[in-house]
């Protein structure tokens, strides 16, 4: 094992620990998009259930969309090559985006939405206990500015959700660099999908994000572990959600003030 894998393996089974993302008894689906992130998650799960002391079972859902171009033998020969346990599903979802989409209007919402249901039907007819997903470090800091620079609230992607249809999320990355994947991935040679992001996608403001985070971290060079620390400490009484003084009986106006 590597130095890399371990300091990956070792921000997964911390971020397990601290979230209760990992149970014993489960039964993981990793939703593997083709792209780095959702390879490295793969991976380190395996990894995982060799060293944990209990059982665990996972396996791997691709879902052929229909996009342009897309090719997904290379992803198939690695799944069976390493001896996975994975499904494929093929439905083009991509064709009933474009035809009740309007033109000039944005793919991703409705997409997304397609995606999520074929994940979550998939998932209950596998019984299965945890949806697991390759967001990192960093897609949790641009989601916070993203709601914070153009929703006005303040919000960012959980470690771990409990969706309105029962299903459990996790995020097994979260405390991870996306350097690191990015570096771990290579050193893998993971067979990486041209299209395992929309080529229809683009998504500037997201973009943004990410380099007014990279500027920061150049400057700040600690600024990210700073961010997601803050993540996981909030001071209700010192911001102005009317709703949260409510909930917690919190007075109007901080006694320190």
């Amino acid at each position: 094992m590597s130095a890399l894998e371990k300091k990956l393996l070792s921000k997964l089974q911390r971020a397990s620990k601290k979230f209760g993302m990992i149970k014993p008894n489960d039964r993981i689906m990793v939703a593997l998009s083709g792209g780095k992130d959702s390879y490295v998650l793969l991976h380190l799960i395996k990894t995982l259930k060799k060293k944990i002391p209990f059982k665990l079972s996972f396996f791997a859902l691709h879902i052929d969309q229909g996009l342009p171009n897309y090719d997904g033998k290379q992803l198939r020969e690695f799944l069976d090559k390493n001896h996975y346990d994975f499904r494929i599903i093929k439905q083009n979802t991509f064709q009933i985006v474009q035809n009740k989409t309007e033109t000039g209007k944005s793919y991703c919402s409705l997409c997304a939405r397609l995606r999520r249901g074929i994940i979550y039907r998939v998932a209950k007819e596998n019984n299965v206990t945890k949806i697991a997903l390759g967001h990192h470090r960093d897609d949790a800091i641009e989601t916070l500015f993203l709601n914070l620079f153009f929703a006005g609230k303040i919000a960012s992607m959980p470690p771990k959700l409990r969706a309105r249809d029962g299903n459990t999320i996790i995020r097994p990355l979260i405390l991870c660099d996306e350097r690191d994947i990015q570096a771990f991935s290579d050193e893998q040679a993971f067979p990486i999908l041209k299209d395992a992001g929309c080529v229809l996608a683009k998504d500037s403001q997201r973009d943004n994000m990410k380099k007014l985070v990279d500027s920061l971290q150049r400057e700040i060079p600690r600024v990210k572990g700073s961010i997601m620390a803050a993540l996981g400490n909030v001071e209700p009484s010192h911001l102005h959600d009317l709703e949260l003084y409510e909930r917690f009986n919190l007075p109007v106006f901080s006694s320190d003030e």
